[in-house]
């Protein structure tokens, strides 16, 4: 059995590595109150919880980002994590139900939490969202985005409208934030991302017509960008660093 401790965006794990707390670490923090919103999942044989604040941290362990953990370990490993921090968001936003106000609780049997009144049963939400990577020759478009570090460059991403497929989402989120039109959009990978409930799809796509003009209560700039003189980019464990890296091509 893992067991997986989050404090916000981060992961609890021994010192200088991407290690794990054990079986007696998570008993001394579950004995002091320490920890709450606990969940197992015995099927991926892991149980998880939110650490109450950063003072209970045991000594020779710290917390680090959660998308460094995501770096640091393979794809599977990966995906269990964010699985196990996309439940416990879940489960602490999903205590009532929406319909008639009653508690619910777990399903016996499916991922799903169930009214103990009217008997509605909820899933786990999933909000799907496109990354991409714009392309001209062998120039890369990048933009600073308003919400995030003001130093870092990335690709242009954007939450999926109701009733928009996918691609239709590229297009639309990079002609309203770049003002651009491209073509030859084509779909490359995907990451679970638990921030809180994401979906990310990537994509890259080939510049079309038109003159950069950025949207700007979104961004702050956008720039195109050649191999070798990338500016400061996300770090690996994100999908915007596998685009841009060159991970897919």
């Amino acid at each position: 059995m893992d067991y997986y401790l989050f404090y916000r965006r981060h992961i609890l794990v021994q010192e200088n590595t991407i290690t794990l707390p054990d079986s007696s670490v998570w008993q001394t923090l579950l004995t002091n109150g320490d920890v709450h919103d606990i969940f197992c999942e015995l099927k991926y044989n892991y149980t998880t919880a939110y650490l109450k604040n950063v003072d209970v941290v045991p000594k020779r362990y710290t917390l680090i980002r959660i998308r460094k953990y995501f770096a640091q370990t393979a794809n599977e490993e990966g995906a269990r994590a964010a699985r196990a921090k996309h439940l416990l968001n879940w489960r602490m936003s999903h205590l009532f139900c929406p319909a008639c106000g009653a508690p619910l609780k777990d399903d016996k049997k499916l991922t799903a939490r169930n009214c103990t009144s009217c008997n509605m049963q909820y899933f786990p939400r999933i909000e799907p969202c496109i990354i991409v990577l714009v392309t001209q020759g062998d120039k890369l478009l990048l933009a600073r985005h308003k919400e995030r570090n003001q130093n870092i460059y990335t690709c242009i991403a954007g939450f999926i409208e109701a009733g928009e497929s996918a691609e239709q989402a590229v297009v639309r989120e990079v002609r309203e934030e770049i003002g651009i039109e491209i073509q030859n959009v084509r779909y490359v990978g995907s990451q679970g991302w638990p921030f809180p409930d994401q979906l990310m799809l990537g994509f890259r796509a080939e510049y079309k017509s038109g003159t950069i003009r950025v949207q700007e209560d979104e961004l702050y700039e956008a720039k195109w960008f050649s191999r070798s003189a990338l500016p400061p980019f996300p770090k690996q464990g994100s999908m915007g660093w596998r685009l841009i890296s060159g991970v897919y091509g």
